[in-house]
């Protein structure tokens, strides 16, 4: 099958119309629901952290909590824009732009995921459709006993 070329639209968008881009563009990179509802629990877990930090200074990419003195980066991933295996849908629209991107997005993750564990640290990731809950008490079980085990 012959390589698709990538499709723009005519205004030279990656967006297949206007009001698409518009509604792309709304799209929230960070403080999404399932984020601010995981940060809230475990907040009143009494634990304290860094939101949308980067771990290591030299590497480009910020997890969506910190513990820095534990060593854990936590990942709420949207099932969408990460692949997720249980809700993925591939898009019917500029398909081959869209599915190659969430393509991308996944090979940086395992890349981030990598570049942490050899610099020492430990990576939680969550799907948003995990209950919020379940998430908090995992994150907070980890860094209670990442703590524990540095001292």
């Amino acid at each position: 099958m012959p390589d698709e070329p990538e499709w723009t639209a005519p205004d030279g968008s990656w967006a297949s119309t206007a009001a698409r881009r518009r509604n792309m563009q709304a799209i929230r990179s960070r403080d999404t629901k399932p984020e601010q509802q995981i940060r809230r629990l475990v907040h009143a877990l009494g634990l304290r952290y860094r939101v949308c930090a980067r771990p290591l200074q030299d590497l480009r990419r910020t997890a969506d909590m910190v513990f820095r003195p534990a060593k854990v980066a936590v990942f709420i991933d949207g099932c969408y824009w990460h692949g997720c295996p249980e809700h993925y849908v591939p898009p019917r629209t500029n398909s081959g732009y869209w599915s190659e991107k969430v393509a991308r997005n996944v090979t940086r993750d395992r890349d981030t995921d990598t570049q942490l564990v050899n610099a020492g640290w430990l990576v939680l990731r969550f799907w948003e459709h995990e209950p919020a809950d379940l998430c908090a008490d995992k994150i907070a079980a980890t860094v209670i006993q990442r703590r524990r085990d540095n001292n």
